[in-house]
C-alpha cells in the first residue's frame, strides 16, 4: 500500500525526517508555502508500487487515510497484519510503522491515499495532539479502531469524494481552493469517523498519565527525563513503553505538543518569536526557528505570513 512518502519524486508530499534506532525511516510532511497541507495519491498501476523495496517499513509524522477500491494482499501496522479488501478505509496515525511484505500482490490493488496535517482542517488546527484520539473527527485514528468498511452502496461516493479532492488540489491557488479542500477533507473525516466502533476503547492508564503530565508542564523548559521522573520511571523505560503503545517516543510527544501551541500562537497572536518560545518551553527564538524549520521545512516567520494571507 505504499504511500508516496517512500520515494523522492518531486510530487512527493513528504521528506525523510529521521531514522529510528531500528532502521525505520520516519517521513515528515513537506509543507509547501501558500498551499493547504493535503496531498492525494491514487495507486492503480503496478508502476505505482514498483519503487517499494521488499519488506519496506516506514512511519510518518502526519496523518494518512487510505481507501481501498480493490484489494489484494496485506500490510502491517505496528506489526499487526491488515488484509486489503475493497471498500475498507484505513487510518494511519503519526508514528505508526507501516510494513509492506509482498509488493507483487499490492500491485494488483487500487487505492486512494490522503496525507494531511491537522492544519488542513480548521476544527483540528489548534487541537492538542495529546487529545487527537478523543476528537470526533479522528475517531477512526483511535488505537481501538484503525479501520472500517464502507457499505457497498456508499463506495461510489468515496471514490467520487476523493476524485473531487484530488481535482481541487490540482490548482490550489484558485479562489476558494483552501476552503474547498478543508471542507472536502472534513467530509471525508466525518464519513471515516462514522465507520469507527461506536463504543470507545479503554484508555491506556499509563499513556493517559503521561499525556496529562505533558499537558500540565509543556510550557516550561521540561525534558523527557523530567516527565519520566515525575511519574516514577526512568526515561529509557518510559520512552520504550510509550513508543510501543503509541508509535512515538516520549520526547516526540513533548515536541509535538509544543509545536501545536507554537503554530496556534503564530496564527492567532502578534507575539514575537522570543515571547512564543518563552511560552512554549523553548529556550529562545533561535532555538524555536531551528526546531520549527526541522519539523515543518519552513521558518515560523514565513509560516505565519502564509497563514495570515488567507481569510
Amino acid at each position: 500500500m505504499g504511500h508516496s512518502s517512500v520515494d523522492d519524486s518531486p510530487v512527493s508530499p513528504s521528506r525523510l525526517r529521521t531514522v529510528r534506532l531500528d532502521g525505520t525511516p520516519v517521513y515528515r510532511y513537506q509543507q509547501r508555502p501558500g498551499l493547504p497541507p493535503v496531498s492525494v495519491t491514487r495507486f492503480d498501476t503496478e508502476a505505482a508500487h514498483a519503487s517499494l523495496p521488499p519488506n519496506h517499513r516506514h512511519a510518518h509524522d502526519f496523518l494518512v487515510l487510505v481507501y481501498v477500491e480493490e484489494g489484494t494482499g496485506s500490510f502491517t501496522i505496528d506489526g499487526a497484519e491488515r488484509p486489503l479488501r475493497a471498500g475498507e478505509v484505513h487510518a494511519v496515525s503519526p508514528g505508526q510503522v507501516i510494513g509492506v511484505a509482498t509488493v507483487a500482490k499490492l500491485a494488483r490493488s487500487r487505492a486512494w491515499s490522503v496525507a494531511f496535517t491537522p492544519d488542513a482542517v480548521p476544527a483540528l488546527a489548534s487541537v492538542s495532539p495529546l487529545t487527537w484520539t478523543h476528537h470526533p473527527l479522528l475517531a477512526l485514528f483511535a488505537s481501538s479502531a484503525g479501520h472500517g468498511r464502507v457499505a457497498e452502496p456508499d463506495q461510489a461516493n468515496w471514490s467520487a469524494w476523493l476524485a473531487d479532492l484530488a481535482e481541487e488540489l490540482t490548482d490550489p491557488g484558485r479562489l476558494g481552493a483552501r476552503e474547498a479542500v478543508a471542507a472536502m477533507l472534513t467530509r471525508l473525516l466525518v464519513a471515516a469517523a462514522r465507520l469507527a466502533p461506536s463504543a470507545p476503547g479503554t484508555p491506556d492508564p499509563l499513556v493517559e498519565r503521561v499525556f496529562a503530565e505533558i499537558e500540565a508542564t509543556f510550557r516550561e523548559p521540561i525534558s523527557a527525563a523530567d516527565v519520566a521522573r515525575a511519574l516514577g520511571y526512568t526515561p529509557g523505560h518510559l520512552t520504550t513503553v510509550l513508543r510501543r503503545r503509541t508509535g512515538r517516543p516520549l520526547l516526540e510527544w513533548i515536541t509535538e505538543r509544543r509545536m501545536t501551541e507554537v503554530r496556534r500562537m503564530l496564527r492567532e497572536t502578534d507575539l514575537s518569536l522570543d515571547a512564543v518560545a518563552a511560552r512554549t518551553g523553548l529556550r529562545d527564538a533561535t532555538y524555536l526557528v531551528r526546531r520549527f524549520r526541522n519539523r515543518y521545512g519552513i521558518t515560523p516567520q514565513r509560516w505565519r505570513r502564509t497563514e495570515r494571507a488567507w481569510p
